[in-house]
């Protein structure tokens, strides 16, 4: 078990020690319409089972794609997830099935509405504020590694 320690100061808390996992996570560049996204890639099990636990902040246009291994009813939670999400599970085209909107530190299940093959994790409201909705493709999903 990896853990990660904060030295605070004030408001702000610095990263002492981060787990290997995160550091090696890769990063693509997305978008939906002309809207860009740059995404850490969780395919593996380690990072999909870690997602964006610990972290105290998102910055704006990035987020976290999971590549699952076959296409399910896949499910998030927000367990030590402290970041407002909102969750777009994708077909394996890139075409969003449904988006849910997840609060922090919550063990309440929010699933894909058919079998999808990846999750988007953007900032709570993100795909509402830019009128993003079911159906929408999310292009460059053909860019993310093959799930281990």
């Amino acid at each position: 078990m990896w853990i990660r320690s904060m030295l605070c100061a004030g408001a702000f808390a610095v990263p002492l020690l981060t787990s290997p996992a995160l550091a090696q996570m890769p990063r693509i560049e997305m978008s939906a319409g002309m809207y860009r996204i740059e995404a850490e890639v969780a395919a593996n099990d380690a990072t999909r089972m870690q997602g964006l636990m610990n972290r105290r902040s998102l910055p704006a246009g990035q987020g976290m794609l999971f590549v699952f291994r076959q296409p399910e009813r896949h499910c998030m939670w927000m367990r030590n997830t402290y970041v407002p999400l909102s969750v777009a599970f994708l077909d394996r085209d890139g075409h969003i099935l449904n988006i849910e909107d997840m609060q922090p530190e919550s063990e309440t299940n929010h699933c894909a509405a058919k079998a999808a093959s990846f999750a988007l994790e953007m900032n709570l409201g993100w795909f509402a504020d830019k009128g993003i909705r079911p159906g929408t493709r999310i292009a460059g999903i053909e860019k993310s590694p093959a799930p281990r």
